[in-house]
């Protein structure tokens, strides 16, 4: 019994105590910063329905020059704003003046000079591109400090007397003394035991209390959709690109994806093999090299053996003859042609024609080494990219042989399976997209050269080929893609682009901006998706301000906070 106690009561020093903090009072005028690190400067900010006015400041004194940055941005879609025509004015002093430079897209310096101690407002009479606008800048305050780091910073930690943790051992030392006491007296001392050792756990259990943050409306979202609220300075949304776009309910065109693979075209791949036996006696082309139709890529030198080298002196032996005996003949004629048939002329001088005509094609044939060989020019028949080849010069090649392989990737064949299901928003579609599986950034538009004229005995899939046109070759033969089938036929509803959707923890999500340096992740409900944009169900509504561009590095802001 005694061996209980004192580990239970081990157990009591060796656990940690967390007492409750809150959050009051919190300065939506200074920048947050993080835990234990002071804050760099104030905030002030506008909104209208055409601009977004961020500025932040160092603290001013009263005489001296101050110089303060603004931030402007157009509110729908938070895109910096160049080249803006701007007039500053305070309703607190009239002659107080500023001078306005800028230094990056949508960043502007004022610099002035303040005269008191007091809160200042400012009036920003700008006109920009989106148009003409005047906002007031509030709560500009001079003389102020900034909080110090640590519990000024985040707000006033509150631990009361009784959440001390030696308050809380002492406790429950004294109530196992108490235990101990009656546990003498009663007979069953194993529960009695239980009872004493759960008692000097919980006063010192490691509770993780809640965080009050008083004051903060930046938690909700409409739609009733699980939301988290993070902050990114402005500076930081303009050096990520950070996009928005209002979202509005429309219509989008229905879609169905099939799959497909790329194949050649008719033109799009040729294999070039040698006619003959021979040796390559010359090679014009190296691996990887662009050619033309009828450009020469090799020579090769027909090789004969000895039979058929006597066969072909023999048949010259003929045909010189005949050549011979035929021109004879037709001098003959010639010479006589007054008193001769008209009918023996024209067939001498045929026959000495058809005679130079044999042996004509006959030296052609073997007008090398005077009939042993004969050189043979392989030629490219498209145009195209020369594949990887083993030919070397000297190499011997066998009749059929491959030698050389072209391929040409400017126009393409998919060949898609479509199910029975897929064929009716075939039938009303309106244009064919192509998208890479492995690389869902590449894209293409395709055209429909037939319709199915097999089908699949396996899975009763029919065959549709498809026409793409693929400069510079993004696409290469053999990989798969995905064809997506846009139908004239529409849906009404509120979509986001696709760029706009995240994945956090398997779901899908995307990123509203609620203020001009605060976001929220919503979670949502998707639905149909065209390629470009996608259906969304639930989670949020018309209205609200979706981040479409760098949506990756808001991510991971929220992901790090």
């Amino acid at each position: 019994m005694k061996k209980a106690l004192f580990t239970a009561l081990a157990l009591c020093l060796a656990l940690d105590y967390q007492p409750a903090t809150a959050h009051d009072g919190d300065d939506h005028g200074a920048a947050k910063a993080p835990s234990g690190k002071a804050l760099t400067y104030f905030t002030s900010q506008a909104v209208s329905e055409k601009y977004e006015l961020v500025l932040h400041y160092e603290p001013l004194q009263v005489g001296v020059i101050g110089k303060l940055r603004m931030y402007l941005n157009e509110f729908a879609t938070n895109r910096p704003v160049e080249g803006a025509t701007l007039k500053l004015a305070s309703p607190q002093d009239s002659k107080l003046t500023f001078t306005t430079k800028p230094i990056d897209k949508g960043i502007y310096e004022l610099t002035g000079t303040f005269p008191a101690k007091k809160a200042y407002s400012l009036t920003v009479n700008l006109n920009a591109k989106p148009g003409a606008d005047l906002l007031l800048l509030p709560g500009i305050e001079v003389g102020k400090e900034l909080p110090t780091a640590g519990t000024e910073a985040l707000g006033t930690t509150h631990t009361h007397w009784y959440e001390s943790t030696y308050v809380l051992l002492g406790g429950g030392l004294l109530l196992g003394m108490l235990l101990m006491f009656v546990l003498m007296r009663v007979r069953n001392k194993r529960v009695i035991a239980g009872l004493i050792l759960l008692g000097c756990l919980l006063p010192t259990a490691n509770w993780q209390t809640a965080v009050a943050h008083d004051g903060d409306g930046h938690g909700a979202t409409s739609g009733g959709a699980t939301s988290a609220t993070f902050g990114i300075p402005k500076e930081t949304q303009f050096i990520f690109g950070v996009l928005t776009q209002v979202l509005e309910t429309g219509d989008q065109n229905q879609s169905t994806k099939i799959a497909g693979t790329i194949l050649p075209s008719s033109t799009g791949q040729a294999v070039v093999q040698s006619p003959q036996v021979g040796r390559i006696t010359a090679l014009r082309v190296r691996v990887g090299q662009a050619v033309s139709k009828g450009q020469t890529l090799a020579v090769v030198e027909q090789t004969i053996d000895a039979a058929t080298q006597i066969n072909l002196q023999a048949e010259r032996n003929n045909l010189e003859a005949e050549f011979q005996a035929a021109r004879q003949e037709y001098e003959r004629i010639k010479s006589i042609a007054d008193i001769a048939a008209k009918r023996d002329v024209t067939e001498a001088e045929a026959r000495f024609n058809k005679a130079q005509a044999n042996l004509r094609v006959f030296n052609g044939i073997a007008q090398n080494g005077g009939g042993s060989a004969r050189s043979i020019t392989l030629k490219a028949p498209i145009a195209g990219i020369v594949g990887t080849f083993s030919a070397a010069i000297g190499s011997t090649v066998n009749v059929g042989e491959t030698i050389f392989t072209l391929t040409n990737l400017g126009t393409v064949y998919i060949e898609a399976q479509v199910f029975a299901q897929d064929l009716a928003v075939l039938r009303s579609a309106k244009s064919f997209g192509v998208e890479g599986v492995n690389e869902p950034g590449k894209t293409a538009t395709a055209r429909l050269l037939s319709q199915a004229q097999t089908i699949n005995a396996s899975n009763q899939s029919q065959r549709l080929l498809f026409e793409m046109d693929n400069a510079g070759g993004t696409f290469k033969i053999g990989e798969f893609v995905n064809v997506r089938v846009q139908s004239s036929q529409t849906t009404r509803g509120l979509v986001v682009p696709n760029s706009a959707l995240s994945e956090i923890n398997g779901k899908p999500v995307v990123f509203i901006k609620d203020a001009p340096e605060v976001f929220s992740m919503v979670y949502v409900s998707t639905g149909a998706d065209n390629g470009r944009f996608t259906q969304i169900l639930s989670g949020i509504e018309a209205g609200e301000r979706v981040v479409t561009a760098a949506t990756y590095p808001v991510k991971m802001v929220y992901l790090n906070q």
